[in-house]
């Protein structure tokens, strides 16, 4: 039996035991733990930033060994048929999302197992000569069918998504992109109409708006940096508060309470600009679906035209043809009036 066959198998019986293996990973400590990252501002709408993701820590890595000796490595005998490091590899592949990218060590000792179980249950089924059976023949040859399919367009969009395709299509996205205003401010948030009025005075009186931001608002996360929420764009923000913050000068504040679901808010403008464009690594993911999907489309585009294609009925009988739709009756053209003869 060839190695890429070998390798198939894996691939369709660690997505079986996928569900078992990530529970089992799961349940594993973590080497390190990462802080919580700062709680939102309630006046923004909840959205992913990017680089907010923590890092998994690395484990420290193992001592070298002779590449020549150790390039794939034996980890298991079972029955006297030999598992391979690289036959992990694969089926670490098959994986939920959450493991594929962990390093190997993380997932070694609950993906062998599985791995293992995995081949006990196929030296049983060939020693009762399941591949004989019609019904497994089939589901092989559908298998076989969708491993071709994905290795075959991944091998064509790693052709045609380049690193220089990704960087034209960024400069051509940027162009395209109107230029947005952004807003620096700080708020004061409470939870009456009376109190942020209360303040309002306060700050009037010439009270600084951190000290008041950092004794009242109920937005521990900015009051504990003086009210500062950073900058923001107009979608960043819930309606209420984004509208009041952008109808500010610079240096204003607003006269009254501001209402949002979140309470009353009291807002002063620090700063705006026009909002720089994104980082290229911010929108390389999104460019990429963008062009990887291009890519499949213009493929399959290709092969319909090349290819003769007859379809049929559920039933297997020839479709009838479409009836083409009678011409409309050409409308009667409208009677001519004829000059009256001059007298």
């Amino acid at each position: 039996m060839s190695r890429s066959l070998r390798l198939l198998r894996v691939i369709v019986l660690c997505c079986a035991a996928a569900a078992v293996v990530g529970p089992a990973i799961a349940q594993t400590p973590p080497a390190t733990t990462t802080p919580s990252p700062a709680a939102q501002s309630p006046a923004q709408t909840p959205a992913l930033k990017p680089g907010t993701m923590p890092k998994a820590s690395m484990p420290a890595p193992a001592p070298p060994t002779p590449p020549a000796v150790f390039k794939d490595p034996i980890v298991a005998n079972i029955n006297g048929q030999a598992i391979h490091l690289s036959e992990l590899e694969v089926a670490q592949q098959a994986l939920p999302q959450q493991y594929r990218n962990m390093p190997m060590q993380a997932v070694f000792p609950a993906l062998l197992d599985r791995i293992i179980d995995s081949k006990l249950v196929v030296q049983d089924g060939r020693k009762n000569k399941v591949s004989e059976d019609p019904a497994f023949k089939k589901r092989m040859a559908f298998v076989e069918e969708q491993v071709i399919q994905d290795f075959w367009l991944q091998r064509e969009i790693a052709k045609k998504v380049t690193a220089e395709k990704l960087q034209q299509r960024y400069e051509e996205r940027l162009k395209s992109m109107p230029a947005e205003e952004e807003v620096h401010a700080r708020h004061i948030l409470v939870a009456t109409e009376d109190e942020a009025k209360a303040i309002i005075a306060d700050l009037k009186k010439g009270t600084a708006f951190d000290k008041l931001a950092k004794e009242k608002s109920t937005d521990k996360a900015s009051g504990a940096e003086g009210g500062d929420l950073g900058w923001f764009k107009k979608s960043d923000m819930v309606k209420e508060f984004a509208e009041a913050a952008f109808a500010l000068k610079k240096g204003e504040m607003t006269e009254t309470p501001i209402k949002t679901q979140f309470g009353y808010h009291i807002i002063r403008l620090e700063d705006r600009r026009q909002a720089p464009p994104p980082a290229f690594e911010e929108m390389s993911d999104q460019l990429r679906e963008e062009l990887a999907r291009e890519t499949v489309t213009s493929m399959l585009d290709q092969l319909r035209a090349a290819a003769k294609i007859d379809k049929f009925n559920m039933d297997g009988s020839k479709p009838e043809p479409v009836a083409a739709k009678p011409a409309a009756p050409a409308k009667p053209a409208a009677p001519t009036l004829a000059p009256s003869p001059v007298k």
